[in-house]
């Protein structure tokens, strides 16, 4: 990890309040982010409700890496849960430094890895495991984010309504 958050050894520091709306739908995401402090989550809404897709905290990277790759508006938000410190740097300074040095080059590849291979598990889990498997594989993940973050956003981020959620909370020791 620490060789990722090298990467952006001259990155912008931005900080964000409680609620705050790093990137909206519709918006282009022109930054990656290092998350120093903080939980963010990203979600989509249809219909009215909200879906969570992600949640990130420290150390690791967070904002909307489909638009900033493609250069494609945002389908979705990511806003911040609590007040969030993070480093930010311009995907154009990423190109920058990854056509100019090979390590920054591994290190942009490592993150990107990173996205991916997370993207696919975590899509895996949606799509095999049951209601029980994706609370627990949770809980092995992320037990702390239990208590920092709503767990409407966590029974979202499950893929299950917040009733499952709770029994599941009830029944399964932590």
């Amino acid at each position: 990890m620490e060789e990722l958050r090298g990467f952006f050894e001259d990155a912008e520091v931005v900080e964000f309040p409680r609620k705050g709306i790093i990137t909206r739908e519709g918006q282009l995401e022109k930054y990656l982010y290092w998350v120093e402090e903080g939980i963010q989550r990203s979600y989509y809404i249809r219909n009215g409700k909200e879906y969570t897709i992600a949640f990130t905290y420290p150390p690791s990277v967070s904002g909307i890496p489909e638009s900033m790759l493609s250069g494609k508006p945002s389908r979705y938000f990511l806003e911040c849960i609590t007040p969030s410190s993070m480093l930010r740097m311009p995907y154009a300074r990423i190109k920058e430094k990854a056509d100019a040095d090979p390590g920054m080059q591994k290190a942009f590849l490592n993150i990107t890895q990173m996205v991916l291979i997370g993207t696919l598990e975590r899509q895996f889990e949606l799509l095999a495991f049951s209601a029980e498997e994706k609370f627990k594989t949770f809980l092995q993940r992320s037990p702390h984010l239990l208590n920092l973050v709503p767990h409407k956003h966590l029974a979202s981020y499950l893929g299950m309504d917040p009733a499952t959620f709770s029994k599941l909370l009830g029944r399964i020791k932590l």
